[in-house]
């Protein structure tokens, strides 16, 4: 079965707006986290529907796996993005490599895919990495539809938002719209290669830390758009060593031109919901549009347990 089939075209590419901008970052199951900070941030009301107005939501990706409720962060993602719209908001959302995992375990299960050494299936690298049986249970094709037809990077307000703190996207294209229609093309490939290939490009990571991370944010932003990079998918406390539990808010890095909303809610931190701007974006330095540096894989870390 293709994952995609009837999906819209669905851009990632939104213009400025006039309206309060939110983002959110990884959720990991835990709906009565999520639902606490969008309360505290005005967002939803006490029954848990949509209170934000014309204010903009983003959902950064990974709303399941290693937490109670995946699902029901799902439904909760569903419901705010109908109930904003009729209010004259938006609630929306970006791919992450559990919801690429997810959908592969739903529509490809057990089916074998190559991994160093021999070959594994979507389902076993699921368990792995915090799939719970529940979860999938409950999942439902018109759940997997719309996931499917959700962009993996946007641009707003001059914030370009992603999943993943690594410049894999620019893999698939040189503009959000050509990123967002090749993963479309992918994921309503009926094979399961080129989801397994998405979920694991879409696990890299760090490649806006260390000595290249102002060079690689500099390169993404210049071929994608966008001031600064807002990202989760690596938890602050893997960063920078705290303990979760005194995580109080985003990170800032890479000379000010990333943010990283991951506040590592499965490691015991908070689940993070931030209004932007934390500050003023600052001007990239010149990015690698030299040949030098063009085309540069930054990424630090490919994950071999994928996380």
């Amino acid at each position: 079965m293709s994952i995609a089939s009837g999906a819209p075209d669905t851009s990632g590419a939104v213009g400025v707006e006039d309206a309060p901008l939110y983002v959110v970052g990884d959720v990991h199951g835990h709906l009565e986290p999520l639902r606490e900070a969008l309360l505290e941030q005005g967002l939803i009301d006490e029954d848990g529907h949509w209170a934000g107005g014309a204010a903009r939501l983003w959902f950064l990706g990974d709303f399941t796996d290693r937490g109670p409720d995946g699902i029901g962060v799902v439904e909760l993602a569903m419901q705010l993005s109908e109930e904003a719209a009729e209010a004259g908001g938006s609630s929306r959302m970006l791919l992450g490599n559990h919801e690429i995992l997810l959908l592969g375990v739903y529509f490809f299960g057990d089916h074998p895919v190559p991994v160093a050494g021999g070959s594994t299936t979507f389902r076993e690298i699921w368990l792995r990495n915090g799939g719970l049986q529940w979860d999938l249970d409950r999942f439902t094709d018109a759940q997997a539809l719309w996931l499917a037809r959700q962009p993996v990077a946007a641009v707003v307000d001059q914030y370009l938002l992603v999943h993943s703190d690594s410049n894999a996207y620019l893999e698939y294209g040189s503009t959000i719209e050509d990123i967002d229609g090749e993963i479309r093309d992918l994921l309503g490939d009926p094979e399961p290669l080129p989801c397994w290939d998405l979920f694991r490009n879409l696990t890299r990571r760090g490649a806006f830390m260390g000595e290249t991370g102002t060079l690689a944010a500099a390169d993404l932003m210049g071929e994608l758009g966008g001031r600064q990079i807002v990202h989760g998918h690596t938890p602050i406390p893997y960063q920078t060593g705290e303990d979760p539990a005194l995580i109080d808010g985003p990170r800032v890095y890479a000379d000010g031109q990333v943010i990283n909303l991951d506040g590592g809610i499965y490691l015991g931190g908070p689940c993070l919901v931030a209004r932007l701007p934390l500050r003023e974006p600052v001007e990239p330095p010149v990015s690698g549009s030299d040949d030098e540096t063009l085309g540069m894989v930054y990424d630090i870390d490919e994950d071999p347990e994928y996380r």
